[in-house]
């Protein structure tokens, strides 16, 4: 399975786990919600699902709402397909959702598993956070060599496209380093002796920077690849 197609597996059954959906609606939410998914169309989407299905990790059912029923009424045809998760694929999903190796924060699936953080626990999310920002560390790195060896013999216009590139790298890695040290106080604020907040829960969302406006970066920005 290509990393791409693992990824919208991963989304699929993410958005699945909160309600079962028409495909439609589903295709939607990945357009909508995760950006990544922009260009996905039905020739991608009903072939993955199909999989999962045959996995046994969803199953089809037919849509059973007023709506359902009158356009199948008016149309003759059948209603919609609801895919609906499995225990299966509940349990596939917490097996992705645990994953933190190099899949888990490349360009290309970064943004899907971020979009799921709410139900991920804390060291799989600091992992995951820590794993994205070493690699931009390192890309950043060979950017800026890569800038002064060849600033001398490039126009005005392409620097001014190698920076902005740099720029866009030295955003994404301030944003995470925000959510590290937010992820971070967290964690210590609820380790604190006699602290009531030992009894959360290890997927509770309490890392988040405070501050006003969020720095992170447009996952569909091609200059953070």
């Amino acid at each position: 399975m290509s990393r791409r197609s693992g990824i919208l597996e991963f989304a699929i059954l993410g958005l699945l786990r909160e309600s079962p959906m028409h495909g439609y609606e589903l295709r939607k939410r990945l357009n909508t919600s995760l950006g990544v998914f922009r260009a996905f169309s039905y020739g991608t989407l009903y072939p993955c699902l199909k999989t999962l299905v045959a996995n046994g990790w969803l199953i089809e059912e037919p849509g059973n709402t007023p709506e359902d029923a009158l356009a199948a009424s008016l149309t003759g045809r059948r209603a919609k397909i609801v895919y609906r998760l499995t225990a299966d694929g509940k349990e596939r999903f917490e097996e992705l959702l645990s994953q933190t190796g190099p899949d888990a924060y490349e360009d290309e699936t970064f943004a899907a598993r971020f979009a799921f953080f709410g139900q991920t626990e804390r060291d799989v999310r600091m992992r995951v956070l820590e794993g994205r920002r070493s690699r931009l560390e390192e890309r950043l790195e060979k950017m800026r060599a890569s800038f002064a060896r060849t600033r001398e013999r490039l126009d005005d216009y392409t620097l001014e496209l190698q920076r902005h590139g740099m720029e866009s790298v030295e955003r994404e890695v301030r944003w995470l380093n925000e959510l590290i040290e937010s992820e971070r106080a967290g964690r210590d604020r609820r380790s604190a002796p006699g602290s009531d907040a030992q009894q959360d829960t290890s997927g509770e969302t309490g890392g988040l920077p405070r501050h006003g406006g969020s720095t992170r970066p447009d996952p569909s920005d091609d200059t953070t690849k």
